[in-house]
């Protein structure tokens, strides 16, 4: 069973175009995440699928592996699941995927990810979160909180603040998701035959799918902050981290 990432990374982007090739203290930030991804002790491949050729040869300036990929899917789940096909993955082993805008990616987060997938071989899925720190996180629509069952399987994905808490009462733990997913090939073949869901829809979060049709998804809770880049204001401040 070979541990394979795929860093799904597209040049058009509505809020940032161009964003994996921004720069980030002098480098293209796809080329951070490229590097850090480089580092963790359980990959055993990590490959770049993009649609634009400017990312493919920045990651290959730095001796990584790219692959153009379709400029036609509609989701990065899409653009791993062809990458997959690319590198003829077989059916158990499994694909990890790191998002192309989170340059502060912590080698070790990519272990605690797969860790569920090694012990429980019934779960097709597993995800990442991290407990929320600060207030202005729990009601802002771009940072999606999840919440978990007993077993530590998700429950429900939002960008609405969840759980409620209707004092009186103590708070509950808020857990914010980091969009690193680990899956098994064959059900990553299966999810991206699965139509969309109503709730996927709704909220604009793919991982929805799995939930609306069953499959369970096991959530870690680490430590480890991954923040993304969505704007060029978040630029700033991961660069201001990396100082």
């Amino acid at each position: 069973m070979k541990i394979v990432a795929v860093i799904p990374a597209r040049y058009e982007s509505t809020r940032f175009p161009g964003k994996p090739l921004a720069l980030i203290a002098g480098k293209p930030m796809i080329q951070h995440v490229y590097l850090r991804a480089k580092k963790s002790k359980v990959l055993e491949k990590v490959v770049v699928a993009t649609d634009d050729l400017r990312i493919k040869e920045a990651v290959e300036a730095v001796g990584g592996e790219a692959l153009l990929t379709s400029k036609d899917h509609t989701c990065g789940t899409e653009r791993i699941a062809e990458a997959a096909e690319l590198l003829r993955l077989a059916e158990d082993d499994i694909v990890v995927n790191i998002q192309g805008d989170q340059p502060l990616l912590k080698p070790a987060l990519v272990e605690e990810l797969v860790r569920p997938l090694l012990l429980q071989t019934e779960v097709p899925m597993a995800t990442v979160a991290v407990p929320i720190s600060r207030e202005e996180e729990k009601h802002d629509p771009n940072r999606v909180k999840v919440v978990l069952n007993k077993e530590g399987r998700a429950l429900y994905f939002s960008r609405s603040l969840i759980p409620y808490h209707r004092p009186p009462g103590e708070s509950p733990l808020y857990l914010r998701h980091l969009g690193l997913y680990a899956y098994r090939r064959d059900f990553l073949d299966t999810f991206v035959r699965l139509a969309p869901g109503i709730l996927e829809k709704a909220e604009k979060l793919e991982q929805l799918r799995a939930l609306e049709y069953g499959y369970p998804i096991v959530v870690t809770i680490t430590k480890y902050d991954c923040p993304e880049v969505d704007t060029p204001e978040d630029l700033k401040k991961v660069e201001e981290m990396l100082k």
